[in-house]
């Protein structure tokens, strides 16, 4: 897992880390509401604790899902977990303009590394799995949260699914979202040859699913969808 998981992060390097936060909310249409959502299912799963101890884990970028999780919710404190040190870099900015490094614990790394004590109240796992390539090292990260998750803990998981290849329509339609902002007929080529190449997402819901239960987890309810993108609230099982 270790070594699938640095080949991901390699990726994020500082110029993609800089421009995270622009095209990331082209890529995904509602990338704002897919992180407001996740913070709401939450609050919703737990019952809106007065305090509550999150795991986050691949929180570079943005920072986003803490931010909205923080908005919502003033008592809770989060653990930011992430391999890439641009990335990471670059949420330790978004949190410190938005006051929040006070409730963040940094960890640059893998969740892995952290102390399996079933300490945290829930989880979440946004735009990771798709990075990782193959089954078995998406199954290890949601092994991994799962242990240092409280019996019954909520997880959120959110990412691209389908084999890309395999759904033309989507594909096109995601073309014409860049050609929305701006984008040039070259310039939406090459996104779309970097899409085709740049990752290994579950190829369906079930896929999905199914990862789920192997590491130990319900079945999920969706809660958001746009174009290749889903988000699923899921829960440890005991």
């Amino acid at each position: 897992m270790k070594s699938s998981s640095f080949d991901a992060a390699d990726k994020f390097d500082t110029s993609r880390a800089d421009e995270y936060g622009r095209q990331s909310r082209i890529a995904l249409a509602g990338y704002d509401a897919c992180q407001d959502l996740a913070a709401c299912m939450l609050s919703a799963s737990l019952g809106s604790p007065d305090s509550a101890n999150i795991l986050v884990v691949g929180a570079g970028g943005t920072a986003q899902e803490i931010i909205a999780m923080a908005r919502l919710e003033p008592g809770w404190h989060f653990t930011a977990v992430d391999p890439s040190e641009p990335m990471l870099a670059a949420a330790k900015v978004q949190l410190a303009a938005n006051h929040l490094l006070e409730r963040t614990t940094v960890h640059l790394g893998h969740v892995d590394e952290l102390t399996a004590d079933e300490s945290y109240d829930a989880a979440t796992l946004i735009g990771v799995l798709h990075h990782l390539p193959g089954d078995e090292a998406k199954r290890q990260v949601l092994r991994s949260i799962r242990t240092r998750l409280k019996p019954g803990a909520p997880l959120i998981v959110a990412g691209n699914q389908y084999a890309y290849a395999s759904q033309p329509l989507l594909l096109a339609a995601w073309g014409q979202r860049w050609r929305q902002h701006g984008a040039s007929p070259d310039e939406i080529k090459v996104k779309l040859g970097k899409i085709l190449q740049g990752a290994d997402p579950p190829h369906s819901e079930a896929a999905v699913q199914k990862l789920l239960q192997e590491a130990g987890f319900g079945e999920g309810t969706r809660f958001f969808s746009s174009l290749f993108w889903g988000g699923w609230l899921t829960c440890k099982m005991a």
